[in-house]
């Protein structure tokens, strides 16, 4: 089983797919990654060789934030954004949608479920 970037990598999957289950690459990363490696994208995981993996986990490495580090990152960048206390801030603080959606209805997500209100049966 190879290990980059401190996760597991499915040994059965295309590279390309198996790359994805890191935190912080998705699949057009995962594909760049592939053609800076120098590795066909349709060869799978238990078909690399020990140089091939530690080629991309170097290349990861070097250019790339992920995992834990990306986590702490946007953490951080979130609580900046409550100290600051601006709009976005107090949508985060207040868990509500922070990008402009409608919570007259929806928002479920965010919101959680609904609640039910004493005596507002009209």
């Amino acid at each position: 089983m190879a290990r980059i970037a401190g996760v597991n990598i499915p040994t059965g999957k295309r590279v390309p797919i198996a790359l994805t289950y890191i935190h912080g690459i998705g699949a057009d990363t995962a594909r760049k990654i592939c053609e800076a490696v120098k590795i066909e994208e349709s060869r799978r995981v238990n078909q690399l060789s020990d140089a091939e993996v530690l080629a991309i986990r170097e290349h990861i490495d070097a250019n790339l934030t992920v995992e834990g580090d990306l986590r702490r990152e946007v953490t951080m960048n979130v609580k900046r954004l409550m100290d600051l206390g601006c709009y976005r801030g107090l949508r985060h603080r207040r868990n509500l949608p922070v990008r402009g959606q409608r919570t007259h209805t929806n928002a479920r997500t965010r919101k959680g479920p609904a609640k039910a209100i004493a005596g507002k049966k009209k």
